[in-house]
């Protein structure tokens, strides 16, 4: 019996201490994780319950902000029909809501939407409003650039060439999004002020720039011609 008990702890011995180490191993990693637990497991279960919270947080903001923008744009859509049936008092009132209460893309639009109302029965608190939004760091530099725009356009019957020079030169620059409007305005401004320099100036900058649309070059093609200026092209 002995020497089959021999022989069988020497088959069996390599496989027995593997799964001794093995229980040892499990053993020990029990306690290092019961030990981690004990000292960290209240700032785990923290920063789980942190992290669910912030997750949670960040949808409903999203959601919040998707059902504000939704609203905006519904009531923005009430202003423009408004406006489009000359009900502008009304609409003026809606866009003012807006500028003041919507998200902000809307804002930025309300506030030219009301300005542009404005303009129907008052231009020069318009040009007031448009100068405004055009000094406003918030908005956008597009909105920005067609609210001085529209304010020099608005101005053009009483503005003086150096005045109108002042407001949209920084806006007919080659890269200039409005250039091309800019530019006929400006060679209007001229061409009402007897400066035929300053039309052939703009009027050469419109009608060389292969962009410009067909339409104003032809306009100021007419101011050359009645200014007596050269037809370069």
């Amino acid at each position: 019996m002995v020497a089959i008990a021999l022989t069988w702890l020497a088959q069996r011995g390599g496989s027995l201490l593997t799964d001794v180490f093995r229980e040892v191993d499990e053993e020990v990693r029990r306690e290092q994780l019961k030990q981690l637990w004990d000292r960290y497991g209240t700032l785990l279960i923290v920063a789980v319950v942190l992290l669910v919270a912030g997750v949670g947080t960040w949808r409903g903001y999203n959601y919040w902000q998707d059902r504000r923008a939704a609203e905006m744009g519904a009531q923005f859509d009430v202003g423009l029909t408004l406006a489009g049936e000359g009900k502008h008092a009304e609409a003026q009132a809606a866009f003012a809501r807006i500028a003041t209460q919507g998200t902000s893309g809307y804002r930025m639009l309300a506030r030219l939407q009301e300005a542009a109302e404005t303009a129907k029965h008052d231009a020069k608190a318009a040009v007031g409003d448009y100068d405004a939004i055009a000094a406003d760091a918030s908005f956008l530099p597009v909105l920005r650039d067609l609210a001085a725009l529209r304010a020099g356009m608005l101005v053009v019957d009483s503005a003086s060439y150096a005045e109108m020079s002042r407001r949209l030169e920084p806006l007919a620059t080659p890269s200039g999004i409005f250039r091309h409007t800019a530019r006929e305005f400006l060679a209007l401004s001229a061409y009402r002020g007897g400066d035929k320099a300053g039309v052939e100036r703009w009027s050469q900058a419109l009608v060389t720039d292969a962009a410009a649309p067909q339409g104003a070059r032809a306009r100021v093609e007419v101011l050359r011609a009645l200014a007596g200026t050269s037809a370069k092209s």
